[in-house]
């Protein structure tokens, strides 16, 4: 959430942020007079408070005569307090309410509109020309099922549609990933983490991802539990409701989790392969430091994403993502997107995004300077989404007898394989 104060001396810029991702205005100026209420019923309760506690010292001194008076004026006060702290909680569940509902401040320099107004900031690497090598490119599914790495039938005959098997050397590719994925996270000073799969409603909503994000979350009402979408969740709620000391900072840690979503609204695009899926397993990188120092781990965390897909040899771009594409939580966020051969386009691989003070206000996570205590900021970056990683290592690495060249860095996890052949049928 954002801070209360920020809204009250500056409501435009909250407004302009709201404008600009393409959400209600109006409820700024909803929570500006929730606010209102909650304050001034707050005060109007210590005042009643105060003249309750003043006329309990009267009455014991009192005269029988003034006694019954004043007690009639107690009774009178005792309901008129009440009343005022019913007002006072009721103002302030609504302040809460209304403040959970609003979107991250965008920073200034990310591109207002939706999700095709992104601005490209770079790219990398070269787009082969399969044409020139004298062959037409297979999808990574044709090549996954070549290869005996990729089962969808059966995934779909076991669990339904956007479900998959990874067999024989898919599911050895994967851990090549994860383990490279980690090293390199480690070698940067990251604490691998292995995070639950499962979290409580208030690490789920103090991430953001019941606001926006919920159609896409899987809800097991029976625990009141969330299947988490990606192990940030869990990572954000590790130091839920703590205090780190300043000189703690930063805290980086890589948490490497399965990660469960509906892909609601998503009916019809991607059904091929396992590009979109409902589960898939991913390294994440997440970051605790001070606001002050949040904007610059931003661009620490896209270079380790670019680090990654550069070893992994791929072509690449880097977008700044559009306000109305951003998420309730992300302030800025940056994505990777690998280019694709045979759909003839980039496609996001790997996104970070800035937090700020947003996550650490829901979740009550601050920092200790000295004598002053107050929220950090946190920051997410994905390393390594493991099936949309594999359609890209596929497809860009094919060769024309259909078998796939293995990038370098996987090669020490692959017990040094250079090439993944075609097995026999």
């Amino acid at each position: 959430m954002i801070d209360l104060r920020l809204l009250r001396e500056d409501p435009d810029r909250v407004r302009a942020s709201q404008r600009a991702r393409g959400e209600d205005v109006a409820l700024v100026d909803s929570l500006l007079s929730a606010d209102e209420r909650r304050r001034s019923s707050g005060v109007r309760f210590d005042e009643l408070r105060a003249e309750q506690k003043a006329l309990g010292k009267l009455i014991p001194k009192a005269s029988a005569d003034e006694k019954a008076e004043l007690l009639k004026k107690a009774s009178q006060l005792a309901a008129d307090v009440k009343v005022a702290d019913a007002e006072r909680d009721a103002a302030d569940t609504e302040t809460q309410e209304l403040l959970l509902q609003l979107g991250n401040l965008v920073h200034p320099d990310v591109p207002v509109g939706g999700e095709e107004d992104f601005v490209t900031l770079e790219t990398h690497g070269d787009i082969r020309d399969f044409g020139a090598e004298g062959f037409e490119p297979k999808d990574h599914l044709e090549l996954g099922q070549l290869l005996g790495a990729i089962d969808v039938e059966r995934g779909a005959k076991v669990s339904g549609s956007r479900f998959y098997f990874l067999t024989g050397i898919g599911a050895l590719l994967e851990l090549a990933l994860v383990n490279a994925a980690i090293a390199q996270a480690t070698a940067a000073g990251f604490t691998p983490m292995l995070t639950p799969a499962l979290v409580r409603p208030q690490s789920m909503a103090g991430t953001g991802f019941l606001g926006q994000a919920a159609q896409d979350v899987y809800h097991l009402e029976k625990d009141d539990l969330y299947l988490v979408g990606t192990s940030e969740v869990a990572l954000a709620a590790y130091h839920m409701d703590e205090i780190i000391d300043a000189d703690r900072l930063p805290l980086r840690y890589a948490g490497f989790s399965p990660c469960f979503r509906r892909e609601a609204g998503s009916h019809g695009k991607d059904t091929k392969g396992i590009f979109r899926v409902h589960q898939f397993d991913k390294v994440e990188m997440f970051t605790y430091v001070t606001p002050e120092d949040s904007q610059a781990e931003h661009q620490r965390l896209l270079e380790w994403e670019k680090q990654w897909l550069t070893s992994l040899e791929l072509p690449f771009r880097v977008i700044d993502v559009a306000t109305g594409d951003l998420g309730s939580s992300a302030a800025r966020k940056f994505d990777c997107e690998a280019w694709i051969p045979t759909q003839g386009k980039y496609r996001e691989l790997t996104s970070t995004s800035d937090c700020t003070e947003y996550q650490s206000r829901r979740l009550s996570i601050r920092v200790r300077e000295g004598k002053q205590v107050r929220p950090l900021a946190t920051l997410n970056g994905t390393l390594c989404a493991v099936p949309r990683t594999i359609v890209a290592i596929l497809e860009n690495h094919q060769q024309a007898d259909g078998s796939v060249r293995v990038p370098e860095v996987l090669r020490p996890y692959l017990g040094g394989r250079e090439v993944l052949e075609p097995v026999a049928k």
